[in-house]
């Protein structure tokens, strides 16, 4: 069941399998291998992007992704000033995330400020919360307080 663990001078041996491996086009049936942090690392993946990821958001993933519609495939620019003025409180929360994956991608990675794009951005539902409202009548109704995982992705342009 388990899969063995590589040292990091066995990654760099079968570096050049991996990453092909990697980056060849999978379908649904044959997903992506799972590499561990420390193996990602070796290979350099991760490295030309700045990732910002916030779980448990307490913002519903259906009303975060009429925000992520707007920014996605946007300059870092544009996205700031569309965030800054979008009245949703998604849009507060997304706009931290993209200056933590800005500052990520400038400071880790070592990319050029000006060439970034927001290149992913995706919510998923989280957990939903369980509240109940009381109502006439001895009856309760349930309240259902939605949270979502929301990830945010920049590049650079080319």
């Amino acid at each position: 069941m388990g899969r063995k663990v590589m040292s990091k001078d066995e990654i760099l041996e079968k570096k050049e399998e991996l990453l092909a491996q990697y980056k060849q086009v999978h379908r649904k049936s044959r997903k992506l291998p799972i590499l561990t942090k420390k193996e990602k690392k070796a290979l350099g993946i991760g490295k030309d992007e700045g990732r910002a990821v916030l779980r448990h958001a307490r913002v519903p993933s259906r009303k975060a992704k009429l925000v992520i519609d707007l920014i996605r495939n946007k300059n870092i620019d544009e996205a700031y000033a569309i965030l800054k003025y979008t009245p949703r409180k998604a849009a507060a929360i997304l706009e931290k995330m993209l200056k933590s994956a800005e500052s990520n991608a400038v400071n880790n990675n070592g990319l050029e400020r000006s060439n970034l794009y927001v290149a992913e951005v995706y919510a998923t539902e989280g957990p939903t919360l369980k509240r109940i409202r009381p109502r006439a009548q001895g009856r309760a109704f349930r309240i259902r307080k939605r949270t979502s995982h929301l990830t945010l992705v920049l590049r650079e342009r080319a």
